[in-house]
């Protein structure tokens, strides 16, 4: 799967954004996917801007001791704007709207910037979870006996019970 199908479904997902960009840390635009109602914003000015906001938020987080940055969170106004790292070359920068649930945000936009960091890191996808086999799925099923038949005769009626 390629970065503009991994963001349109993100965006199909979360209808409360109003757009996602996947740049590369130094600030080049790799995909987009900018709801038409985006208010001109340019994706190649956000992922210009992503890759400021991770040179700002990498020094600020070196600097008081709290280890590598992983994501950013701007609150404004009319939204927030929140950028992910995405492996050690990319990043994932989402628009939200003012009413966008952030919490569920992150939920899908941490999965999202990790499946995006491999691609751009030039990793394989991870494979998928295995779960595990229950003992019981091991097991042939057991043979079952027929249930006993019914009477043929709507009308006979059964002196056992």
């Amino acid at each position: 799967m390629d970065g503009s199908v991994e963001l349109r479904e993100l965006r199909q997902r979360l209808p409360d954004i109003a757009g996602a960009v996947l740049a590369s840390t130094d600030g080049m635009l790799i995909a987009s996917e900018m709801a038409g109602d985006s208010n001109g914003v340019d994706a190649e000015t956000v992922a210009a801007l992503s890759a400021a906001t991770l040179g700002l938020g990498q020094r600020f987080a070196a600097t008081v001791h709290q280890g590598q940055l992983r994501e950013s969170v701007i609150q404004a106004d009319g939204g927030c704007v929140v950028t992910y790292a995405a492996g050690t070359g990319g990043l994932l920068t989402v628009l939200g709207c003012p009413h966008a649930n952030l919490a569920r945000m992150h939920m899908e936009a941490r999965r999202v910037a990790a499946r995006l960091g491999r691609l751009v890191d030039g990793r394989p996808p991870a494979p998928p979870p295995q779960r595990p086999v229950p003992a019981y799925g091991r097991q042939p099923l057991a043979a079952r006996k027929p249930m006993a038949t019914l009477a043929t005769d709507p009308t006979a009626r059964s002196t056992t019970i």
